[in-house]
């Protein structure tokens, strides 16, 4: 019995020693196995290598790279393809998988085969750079015809006034940006690129930029402006919406004025207002109507001041109310400038009237210009420049003393002539003067004694005369021909 049971303990010890060396041989296979293999749930670089070796790892992602293939999206959505085998795409082995794999404790398998082994190892991928970027070069995308310039946004005059024109993005694209994204997805290998706005060239002004929301405003101040002219018997404004599309904002929010519209609206105004040497429509003291032209009288508007006092105005950039800068101005304001306070001279009946305020002041026979020999009085619409009491008249081959001498025409004017004894009829045809108008002493008193500087001088021939003297040319007479 003793015997029996000695032999059961050693059989039950060899079995456990036989279990004991199975477990262990197992154990240090599964090590060994774990020696040049991965655990399960080991990730390199995202890629699952589990119970793989080095040397399949190595294989898988040398095979990666040959298969790698690279998808470039441009802003039109084209898309561009680049393989790996077009830019000589390759792994270089460096060791980087095998110390994944060394750094594996093997015959602590127990403890790590049932956890998670990522890691990240930079792997040698090496490629033809010139190969690239002849490829990225010939992209869509840098084909010129397809290229649209980015347009900054900016002010633009409309019928309505000012208003922003938004920025163009456009579509030009940035090289060197664009090969730099490329290179970077590439060595993470990636398989898509979408080309975003850093890769193209941006407008340097926006909708949104402040500054040009302050030009804005700025417009908005002189839309509201004007200048109004007070000439009488007219209206005649300058509004904003024209003085807007005459201007320039500058950075500093300062306006710049067109100086050609200026001179140009100046030279309108002179045009439409201007009554210098106008052709006028004349009732006569004889009660008919006459046309008479030439001569110097008139509103005259100064062009280049006017000019320069509207860019003045304008930078202001308040509303003003004025009249126009004048060279010369008449005696009454409006087109009807002679008004009713003037001096009619009738050179064909010989004949002078002078009114004040509507009234008959006086009026009186005359002596005017020989016609014969070519002194012919001058015609026109003058205006009485100055007033001289005593005066001596010099000519070629004259000098007379009157007491009373009051020009209008360049050195034709009216005076007195103690000389005479006869006025009126025919006398100037054959023995006129020199080509000033002479009256009897009473008339060029009263005249003198009542005439402002700049009483407007009428003085008309009812019938066609040629005059030729140099008085006609240098005063513009009406009937002045060089001929």
């Amino acid at each position: 019995m003793a015997k029996n049971k000695k032999s059961v303990k050693k059989g039950l010890i060899i079995g456990i020693s036989s279990v004991a060396v199975l477990l262990a041989a197992a154990y240090a296979g599964v090590g060994y196995y774990f020696h040049d293999h991965f655990y399960p749930g080991t990730v390199i670089n995202e890629t699952n290598f589990s119970l793989g070796t080095a040397d399949t790892a190595e294989e898988k992602i040398k095979e990666d790279a040959e298969d790698y293939l690279l998808a470039i999206h441009d802003r039109e959505d084209r898309v561009t393809y680049i393989s790996g085998k077009d830019i000589d795409y390759h792994y270089e082995s460096d060791g980087s998988i095998q110390k994944v794999m060394d750094k594996q404790n093997s015959m602590l398998w127990p403890l790590y085969i049932s956890k998670d082994h990522s890691h990240t190892v930079n792997v040698k991928l090496t490629y033809d750079e010139s190969k690239l970027v002849k490829l990225v070069e010939g992209m869509d995308c840098f084909k010129e015809e397809n290229i649209e310039k980015p347009e900054d946004a900016y002010l633009k005059y409309t019928d309505n006034g000012y208003e922003i024109v938004p920025e163009k993005k456009g579509n030009q694209p940035l090289e060197e940006q664009i090969m730099l994204d490329v290179k970077a997805v590439i060595e993470e290998r990636q398989a898509v690129l979408k080309l975003n706005d850093s890769d193209y060239m941006q407008p340097a002004v926006t909708s949104e930029d402040p500054k040009l929301q302050e030009k804005l405003q700025v417009t908005e101040k002189y839309k509201n402006m004007s200048i109004t002219y007070e000439i009488e018997g007219s209206e005649q404004v300058l509004d904003g919406q024209t003085i807007l599309s005459w201007l320039t904002i500058n950075d500093d929010l300062s306006v710049t004025v067109d100086p050609d519209m200026a001179a140009s609206y100046a030279q309108q105004l002179a045009s439409k207002y201007n009554t210098y040497a106008a052709t006028r429509s004349f009732v006569t003291t004889n009660g008919d109507t006459i046309k008479i032209g030439g001569g110097d009288y008139g509103w005259v508007i100064d062009k280049k001041g006017e000019a320069a006092r509207i860019i003045e105005d304008i930078e202001k950039g308040e509303s003003v109310t004025r009249e126009p800068e004048y060279e010369q101005r008449a005696f009454v304001e409006g087109a009807d400038d002679i008004g009713n306070t003037y001096i009619e001279i009738d050179y064909t009946n010989q004949h002078l009237w002078y009114y004040k305020d509507g009234s008959l002041l006086m009026d009186s026979d005359l002596v005017s210009g020989n016609l014969n020999n070519g002194n012919g009085s001058p015609d026109g619409v003058f205006k009485i420049i100055s007033r001289q009491s005593p005066a001596t008249l010099v000519g070629e081959d004259y000098e007379s003393d009157v007491t009373y001498f009051m020009p209008f025409a360049y050195n034709v004017g009216l005076h007195d002539a103690s000389w005479r004894s006869n006025f009126g009829g025919s006398i100037y045809k054959n023995s006129g003067s020199h080509g000033c108008i002479n009256l009897p002493y009473d008339a060029a008193d009263t005249i003198y004694k009542n005439v402002e500087l700049g009483t407007p001088v009428v003085a008309y021939y009812r019938d066609n005369v040629k005059l030729t003297s140099n008085n006609a040319k240098v005063s513009n007479a009406y009937s002045y021909s060089s001929n």
